[in-house]
């Protein structure tokens, strides 16, 4: 691929706040795709996102009530449920299955 010995990629993982800020990016255009295949490709790159945000969860070390970060484990929880919804809308009901059992693991 032309891109991947060009643009450099991050030199570090992304963080809980980054990785739901592009799920959230990818979700957004997703739901304005007009065309089915970049919608689907788009629920794609937000569900490895929303991997990353997994893997960014897992090195943090919140204190007991930690406002910011529940607020952001939510609005995680809240992208996975869109992520749910959109795939439904495009016909991939077992797929949309699988993610809300992943929200609800999150949760």
């Amino acid at each position: 691929m032309l891109f991947r010995s060009v643009v450099p990629a991050p030199k570090h993982a992304l963080s809980l706040q980054q990785a739901l800020e592009l799920t959230n990016l990818y979700l957004e255009n997703a739901y304005k795709a007009v065309d089915d295949d970049i919608a689907l490709l788009l629920c794609h790159d937000a569900e490895v996102a929303l991997s990353q945000a997994k893997s960014a969860n897992k090195e943090l070390h919140p204190q007991p009530g930690d406002i910011n970060y529940q607020a952001l484990r939510d609005g995680v929880a809240v992208a996975i449920i869109d992520l749910g919804k959109l795939l439904e809308r495009q016909g991939y009901a077992g797929a949309a299955h699988t993610i809300y059992k992943k929200a609800e693991k999150w949760g």
